[in-house]
This record gives structure tokens, C-alpha cells and sequence, in this order.
């Protein structure tokens, strides 16, 4: 009786555990396969979901080469200081002769009372960025103006013009950028244009001030160029960022000029940007090789305001 009774107990303990065991196991493997399912299930979601499109990573795909100001021509003619991007007048840098359609970024001052006599042009699209003072213009076309911060004067030499530049006022220098590009036309009719472009709009910004005349429209205020370029200028105060979108698709050369505010880069502090890794400071360019689709990021670092203009242009020399 005894003897049954424990057979009996033991039995049953023997199957309790046998019963554990399975349901052990059984959970495993139901776990297991729960994990398999949704790890088959999103590889095999991933495998037929369309890609996503991105953005081009322009920090990885950018070739940045810095112009340091004082790598620049540099020209001191007592009435004229000049600081040359490219080659130009009497220097010479085999190196920096041109850079898609541009052809000159010289960044002047002019004396009080002083300036350029009448000389010719032709061909090329001349651009006056004015910084500071006023310049007066007078061309064979019969314009006549005094240009103020602010103002972009714009001539087509086309097929030939005459010019003087000069500076009337007896106590302030003129400050501004001359800029030329290399049209894709030749022999084309002589043009003159002047447009003022604000400090506002520029402010935090960036303000479109030259477009390729096949990519202007008229709800653009900039004023047309016959010729692969587009040119922002821009304002941008200490930790503010812009980005430009580039204006085509496929190989594209992109330049960057920081303004100076004195003759020489303030030794410490002042204006400066980043795009990329690399700092520009005042006076400071860099040529930029990129391809779009993709944009520009460009962000102020330094401790007051910066101006800058931003050249987006074809790949090829006219």
C-alpha cells in the first residue's frame, strides 16, 4: 500500500515536471519565432520599399580651395587701392586667371576727388557692387549717375562703350567691388542698368542681385547677365547660417568674396564665415567645386556682421 502510494506520487511529480518543461520550451520557441517573423518581415519590407531621396551632402561632396585676402593682387596707386581676385592690369598670377565666366573681382577704394578717366570696353559684363561713398558714372550710352550703398550698376559692353568712374566727394574714398564675366553671346548690343538693393534685403539673407537672363523671370528683381551666373549678396550677422540652393543640376563652380570693412584684415576679431571646414574672413575668397543637386551652407562666425557676395556659375570658361 505504502509502495503504491509513493510509485503513484512519484509519477506524478515526474509528469508536473515533464508538463513544465514543455511549456518551457514551447515558449521558447515561440519567442523565437515571433523575433524571426518580425526581423523576416522588415528585411523583406526593406527590400521592396522605394528609397528615400535625400538632399545632396554637400560638406562630403565639396572641393574648397581658400584665397586668402593677402594672396590677392594688390595694387596702391596713392588715388587707388586695389586688392585683384584674377589677373589683372599689371599682375599676373597664371594660377588665378579666371574661374568659369569670371574674368575680375577687384575690390577698390578710390580718393576723394579722384578716379578712372574714360577708357573702352567691350564684350564684357561689368558689375559695380558699391560698399561705402559715391561713384559717378559716365558712359557713351549718355548715362550719368551717382552710385550709393547699396547700388549695383550694370553695363553690357557688348560690342564697345567709353566709361569714366570717378569719386567727387572731397572728404570720403569710394568703396566697391568691380566685377567682369565673360558673356555666352558676342557682338551683342550695348546695356545699362542700375538697380538698388537694401541693406534689409540682404539682412539675415540671401538677396539675389545678378541671374542668367535664361533663368530670369520677372518675379526676380535681379538684374540679367548673358551669361551662366548668379550672384547673392548677403549681410549675415554673428551665428546666423544661410544656405543657397545651386540655381542647375550637374557640375558647378561657386565662388565666395567676404567685403572688408578696412584696408587690411582686422588682426583679430571681425567679420568672418564658414563654409564647410574652412573660415574666410574679411577680404578672404574661396573657389568651390560642387555638382547639384545640393546647396551651400554658409554660416557668420565672427564677432560683427559679414558681408559676402556668392557667385554660382557654369562649369565652363566662355
Amino acid at each position: 500500500m505504502t509502495d503504491t502510494s509513493n510509485e503513484q506520487q512519484h509519477a506524478a511529480t515526474t509528469n508536473s515536471f515533464f508538463t513544465i518543461k514543455a511549456f518551457t520550451a514551447f515558449v521558447a520557441l515561440l519567442a523565437v519565432t515571433v523575433a524571426f517573423s518580425s526581423s523576416f518581415r522588415n528585411n523583406l519590407s526593406a527590400a521592396f520599399s522605394k528609397p528615400t531621396t535625400r538632399t545632396m551632402s554637400t560638406s562630403a561632396s565639396m572641393k574648397i580651395t581658400k584665397r586668402p585676402w593677402s594672396a590677392r593682387g594688390k595694387a596702391d596707386h596713392g588715388w587707388l587701392y586695389s586688392f585683384h581676385t584674377f589677373s589683372f592690369a599689371s599682375y599676373y598670377d597664371v594660377e588665378h586667371e579666371s574661374f568659369g565666366p569670371l574674368r575680375v573681382i577687384n575690390e577698390d577704394r578710390v580718393k576723394p576727388g579722384t578716379g578712372f578717366g574714360t577708357h573702352s570696353h567691350s564684350e564684357f559684363g561689368i558689375f559695380s557692387y558699391i560698399v561705402s561713398g559715391v561713384l559717378e558714372h559716365k558712359d557713351s550710352m549718355g548715362n550719368l549717375e551717382n552710385l550709393k550703398r547699396g547700388e549695383v550698376q550694370f553695363t553690357n559692353a557688348g560690342t564697345g562703350i567709353r566709361h569714366s568712374e570717378y569719386n567727387r566727394n572731397k572728404d570720403e574714398e569710394v568703396h566697391f567691388l568691380q566685377i567682369w564675366a565673360k558673356p555666352n553671346k558676342s557682338r551683342m548690343e550695348p546695356h545699362y542698368e542700375t538697380k538698388l538693393f537694401t541693406d534689409e534685403q540682404k539682412t539675415d539673407k540671401l538677396c539675389r542681385i545678378m541671374e542668367y537672363s535664361n533663368r530670369l523671370s520677372k518675379a526676380t528683381r535681379a538684374i540679367g547677365i548673358q551669361s551662366d551666373l548668379s550672384m547673392d549678396a548677403s549681410i549675415l550677422s554673428p551665428g546666423k547660417s544661410v544656405s543657397h540652393e545651386l540655381v542647375a543640376d550637374g557640375p558647378r563652380k561657386v565662388f565666395a568674396q567676404v567685403v572688408m570693412t578696412k584696408r587690411l584684415q582686422p588682426k583679430e576679431g571681425g567679420a568672418s564665415i564658414r563654409i564647410g571646414d574652412t573660415i574666410l574672413g574679411e577680404g578672404d575668397g574661396a573657389y568651390i567645386d560642387i555638382s547639384g543637386p545640393g546647396k551651400v551652407d554658409i554660416q557668420s562666425v565672427g564677432d560683427k556682421p559679414a558681408e559676402f557676395l556668392l557667385f554660382d556659375m557654369g562649369p565652363e570658361e566662355q
